[in-house]
């Protein structure tokens, strides 16, 4: 009988002969399936697994991890060419995940006009003008990061400050919460916004309460107005935003997120989606994702077949795009968010629905047909109603409502935080704001001190039942999630460490901190078992401490630095240098 070349033996049958060589000749051997191509060790693993929450070393192969436990136990896992790395008692601990981030609008946000360093109006007309200065010609200027905290009482920007730098080009500025367009004379000219103009459905004009003429804010859907002036990115920039924030997210031990509202046309195609497939296909993905499609409210039920399209399109690209995003309400400085009682000192205005209750329930339960998850961006505590009694009507009708979450969840009604452990519900929150600053300020102001009392109850939803997934919202606060950490714990400003607590009852421990951050936003993505905890057979993505945050006075959490981070094994920031690691020993 001729045998092949070796070449072309399986590779199992090339080890098990090697194994049968090796043993005739007495040697001891270990069977290649056993062996890890990395092993960390002399660390301090939290592991965010209930059954084994500690060890000391981790064993990793292909990108996998293999074993967990004690430093002696990865002794059998070690081979010839297994490298080996002593952390030196560091904290070994997974990645971060984020269960909500805008990538293509952060990235964007900074490569346009940014105005996210400015701290005052003055500051703000400077890079304006700097803006201007460096594109020549007469096209519209548009950038992104102005504080509704800026223009007080109602967080409203007048044009007259955008005309002190010019009146001959259209200037167009986006709040850095996206809710509001900040626009000088030159734009409402251009876009044909006068007094008579009327509100579109779902939006407003803000207006002077004497002349009623526009004053320079538009808000909610009236940001439509003028979105035809804004230079629409190319599908390059939108790759480059891409990258630009797996490499940001990287550095922040991020290697899992879920980006909470792509574009999608009538016709099914999405700009964004193509872009996740173009930066993937060229290994530059470094993260799991999961993305949302964004519900359009101006249309019915008549999208989800485009919807229903698109999601399988990513699927063979092997993209999860098996989630939907619904805006319910605005946001509460501007009284845009949908409260269950009347605004303060605002007669019986309660904010408006962006959606009606019987369409959002009638599309989560007709979308849940085919497993598509929920997602309700919800601020005011009526919004949050709303998107609850949706799940329910979901759940009855289908048995499941799919992970449902909703977004934000700014102030939560005490008779609804009890719910979302009875219907499953994710509430997924922005740690970092959950504390005092100036634009909780205008949220406290606009709300009253009864209902300032139910602002992101953390452990109001938690002790009943209740899971928490955290994410940024970035580019809208920062991503970091040790400064989000911090602030969960002690409910305090991270940039202000001697300010008053907000709510401290509402305080959750860092154990529940931490698996809010990551093995909990892997389970909103439907990525809990391929990542957000160290367990055998998981992807090997993980993170490095320069310090242990588990020993940390509380206020300095947000003081660790990541060392190195691990995408399915491999380092995607940082690397091995710092530990003196060997290649083999």
């Amino acid at each position: 009988m001729i045998l092949p070349s070796r070449n072309f033996l399986p590779k199992a049958a090339v080890a098990l002969g090697a194994m049968l060589l090796a043993s005739c000749a007495g040697q001891a051997v270990q069977s290649p399936a056993e062996t890890a191509d990395l092993i960390l060790t002399n660390a301090r693993v939290y592991t965010v697994e209930t059954a084994q929450p500690w060890a000391e070393a981790v064993a990793i192969d292909n990108g996998k991890i293999v074993a967990v436990g004690s430093a002696k136990d990865m002794l059998r896992y070690r081979g010839t060419d297994t490298r080996t790395v002593d952390l030196g008692g560091r904290l070994l601990m997974p990645a971060f995940g984020d269960a909500h981030v805008h990538p293509v609008f952060g990235g964007m946000a900074y490569t346009r006009c940014s105005l996210h360093e400015g701290k005052t109006v003055e500051d703000y007309q400077g890079i304006v003008a700097r803006c201007v200065a460096a594109s020549p010609g007469d096209g519209p200027i548009y950038g992104v990061g102005w504080q509704d905290a800026l223009f007080p009482p109602k967080g409203v920007p007048r044009k007259e400050l955008l005309d002190a730098v010019t009146t001959k080009r259209a200037l167009i500025f986006e709040s850095v919460g996206g809710h509001s367009y900040w626009v000088n004379s030159k734009a409402l000219k251009i876009a044909g916004i006068t007094k008579n103009t009327p509100d579109p459905a779902n939006g407003h004009i803000d207006r002077d309460p004497a002349t009623g003429e526009p004053v320079g804010g538009l808000q909610e859907a009236a940001m439509a107005l003028v979105g035809n002036l804004i230079p629409k990115p190319t599908a390059e920039e939108v790759q480059k935003s891409i990258v630009y924030v797996a490499h940001h997210f990287n550095s922040l031990g991020i290697t899992n997120w879920h980006d909470a509202g792509i574009d999608l046309a009538a016709d099914g195609t999405s700009e964004t989606l193509a872009a996740y497939h173009a930066v993937k296909d060229r290994g530059e993905l470094s993260a799991h994702v999961s993305l949302a499609f964004k519900w359009e409210n101006e249309r019915g039920l008549e999208q989800i077949p485009a919807i229903g399209a698109a999601s399988e399109r990513a699927a063979a690209w092997g993209i999860s795009a098996k989630s939907v995003k619904f805006y319910a309400d605005g946001v509460i400085p501007q009284q845009t968010a949908a409260m269950i009682a009347p605004y303060e000192h605002a007669g019986d205005h309660r904010g408006p629905l962006q959606i009606k209750p019987e369409t959002l329930a009638q599309a989560i339960t007709t979308l849940g047909k085919d497993g598509f998850q929920p997602h309700v961006h919800a601020i005011g505590d009526r919004a949050v109603r709303v998107a609850l009694d949706a799940f329910a009507a979901a759940k009855n009708s289908n048995g499941t409502a799919n992970r449902p979450m909703i977004s934000h969840l700014n102030v939560v009604d005490p008779a609804d935080q009890p719910r979302f452990g009875r219907l499953g519900v994710i509430a997924q929150f922005q740690p970092t704001w959950s504390s005092n600053y100036p634009y909780m300020d205008l949220t406290k102001q606009a709300i009253g001190p009864v209902r300032s009392g139910y602002i992101y109850p953390s452990h109001g939803i938690l002790a009943p039942g209740g899971m928490i997934a955290y994410g940024a919202d970035w580019p809208v606060a920062t991503a970091n999630p040790l400064f989000g950490l911090q602030v969960a714990v002690t409910r305090v400003n991270y940039e202000e460490p001697a300010s008053p607590p907000l709510l401290p009852k509402e305080a959750i421990t860092l154990e529940q901190a931490i698996r809010a951050h990551t093995l909990n936003v892997a389970y909103a993505n439907g990525m809990e078992t391929l990542t957000g905890s160290i367990a055998k057979g998981k992807s090997a993505d993980l993170i490095v401490l320069d310090r242990d945050i588990f020993t940390l006075a509380p206020l300095d959490i947000g003081k660790a630095k990541v060392m190195i981070t691990l995408f399915e094994g491999r380092p995607v920031f940082g690397n091995w240098t710092a530990f003196g690691a060997a290649k083999a020993r």
